[in-house]
């Protein structure tokens, strides 16, 4: 067994000082000790998937990340680690604790991930060992981890057991509810069919400053991005639905300049529990675009569920300073120009026409490139 700071200690010797995860009772040490440590910075994400994508932004902005939760969760991080992480060639160490394991009395639910984990890993072509459960053991523990993940530029994994890191209480919290956030409507009204959004991006990129970083969603979102404007401040997300406003926020927690995500309303849809996240993290600099045209257009224009989401209430009910909802380019103009005078985090709802440009073509830059020069640009 372990205290919980013979691993934190060496491990910020090593620059692991951002930690994000959903809580386990087998990593409930660990997260109590990082939240109580003004050195370490800790975001308590809505899922596991969401987790990876705000650990990922953090890394572009220059911080080295863990990411914790129980071995269930990776059912959710799948997505994110095979289509952000790896492709982009994003490090992260994982903390994963494994119920369920050989040997182990545990609950049904934990059975079958039980008997997987380490599969799942190997699957997923994530290198792995055991949780350093000795204090000698855990700085060459995290030495070879981060030797690893030097040469691959990918995750790596240590599996916790019951009983690896001794019992923590968690320091006495005041956590202050996050005000209810302002509405404005900015709509024309009914009568003119939306504008296109190559014609939105093309506003956007009138509007924001050259020291704005951008992470546009997978899918049209970032291909028409691309066409109009390949900059070293674009991140075209080419996989992990949903993980474009995590990101942002990632990022934005670590840098001072403006940070924009690019949305679809599919893709808000898959990870609406960011929205909490981002809300009570009140990031001043964070800028969440949602381009809804109510459909999966890059899948042949599938209906979304947005019709029933009214996403800036939404938004302004999860405390981001400011909501907008607009349907034309002047309001969508002004949002962004309101977003930008003022703290944030600041919501734009801009409701766009299915469809794009015939012959639209995908980011020639390769992720790996792409991230590192997004990177460099944070820095």
């Amino acid at each position: 067994m372990i205290e919980a700071d013979a691993f934190l200690r060496p491990a910020l010797a090593a620059g692991f000082n951002f930690y994000a995860g959903v809580p386990c009772s087998l990593l409930t040490p660990l997260i109590n000790r990082v939240i109580g440590d003004a050195s370490l910075t800790y975001v308590a994400a809505a899922s596991e998937g969401e987790a990876v994508g705000i650990a990922a932004g953090a890394w572009l902005a220059g911080r080295k990340t863990v990411v914790m939760c129980q071995n269930s969760g990776l059912g959710n991080m799948v997505n994110p680690l095979t289509s952000l992480n790896f492709p982009f060639r994003i490090p992260t160490l994982l903390i994963v604790t494994w119920r369920g394991a050989p040997g182990m009395t545990d609950e049904p639910q934990h059975e079958l991930m039980g008997e997987i984990t380490p599969s799942m890993l190997d699957v997923m072509k994530i290198p792995h060992q055991p949780f350093p459960a000795r204090p000698e053991d855990a700085a060459p523990a995290l030495a070879e981890a981060q030797a690893v993940m030097d040469k691959t530029d990918l995750p790596f994994a240590f599996i916790m057991r019951k009983g690896d890191v001794a019992p923590e209480d968690l320091a006495p919290l005041k956590a202050d509810p996050v005000p209810r956030g302002r509405l404005e409507d900015l709509r024309g009204g009914e009568g003119e069919a939306p504008p296109a959004r190559m014609a939105a991006l093309e506003r956007l990129l009138a509007h924001l400053p050259d020291e704005a970083a951008v992470i546009a969603t997978t899918g049209k979102c970032g291909r028409e991005l691309f066409t109009l404007a390949d900059r070293p401040q674009h991140l075209y997300q080419v996989g992990s639905m949903g993980c474009a406003a995590p990101s942002a926020l990632g990022a934005a927690l670590n840098v001072a300049r403006p940070v924009v995500a690019l949305d679809g309303d599919g893709a808000a849809l898959m990870k609406m529990g960011a929205m909490a996240t981002i809300g009570s993290l009140a990031s001043k600099n964070l800028i969440h675009i949602i381009l809804d045209n109510g459909t999966y257009d890059s899948t042949g224009g599938q209906p979304t569920a947005s019709a029933n989401v009214d996403f800036a209430a939404v938004a302004a009910s999860c405390g981001y300073a400011a909501a907008f909802s607009c349907d034309g380019l002047d309001g969508f103009g002004l949002a962004v120009e309101k977003s930008l005078s003022a703290p944030g985090p600041r919501l734009i709802h801009m409701s766009i026409s299915p469809g794009s440009m015939s012959g639209l073509g995908r980011p020639s830059i390769k992720p790996p490139e792409a991230a590192r020069r997004f990177k460099a640009f944070l820095a």
